[in-house]
């Protein structure tokens, strides 16, 4: 018997049972019969598991998946449902919203860098008072949906005492009015 394209064993009644190296073998059910064909790779709702003895081409086992990594983590849902970390769902777990125009669920909360040190006390004006401001700033690590505009301030400011700078009354209005 003649085997198909990139079949390395076959029988009349099976097809395919095993493949040439680098190829996957696909089982096909129909009623009690099991047909197996050869694939350079696997299609939509399968996954690839390759071993020594053959490389098989694997169903998913998540719900509503389109394309899984692994029989139990989806890489991409059927239309009309979301993915989150590797489970297909008809809407986006609690504190999770749709990234801008994908089928990704996305944490809703910002997630920001520690606060940098506070920086030095300066005055706001060269002489007279003693308050000043220091500031402190922080960065986005991951906006939810990729808006800034969602996440809290990433500067912060406060007042703070400085020791007190006599004005020269002269030289002060000279700086004042220049």
């Amino acid at each position: 018997m003649v085997c198909a394209k990139g079949c390395d064993l076959c029988s009349e009644f099976n097809g395919c049972m095993k493949c040439l190296p680098k190829l996957f073998i696909l089982l096909e059910r129909n009623d009690i019969r099991q047909t197996g064909i050869c694939l350079q790779s696997c299609p939509q709702g399968y996954f690839d598991d390759r071993n020594r003895e053959n490389n098989r081409c694997l169903k998913c086992k998540i719900n509503n998946c389109e394309t899984c990594f692994s029989k139990n983590f989806c890489t991409k849902c059927k239309e009309g449902f979301y993915s989150h970390k590797g489970s297909c769902y008809s809407s986006c777990p609690e504190g999770f919203s749709a990234v801008n125009g994908t089928s990704e669920c996305s944490s809703v909360q910002c997630e920001m860098s520690e606060w940098a040190a506070w920086s030095p006390c300066s005055r706001t004006v060269k002489c007279g008072r003693k308050k000043g401001i220091e500031e402190r700033s922080r960065m986005v690590v991951k906006a939810p949906l990729g808006d800034l505009a969602l996440c809290p301030p990433t500067t912060e400011r406060r007042k703070c005492t400085m020791p007190k700078i006599p004005c020269i009354k002269g030289r002060w209005l000279k700086i004042a009015f220049y």
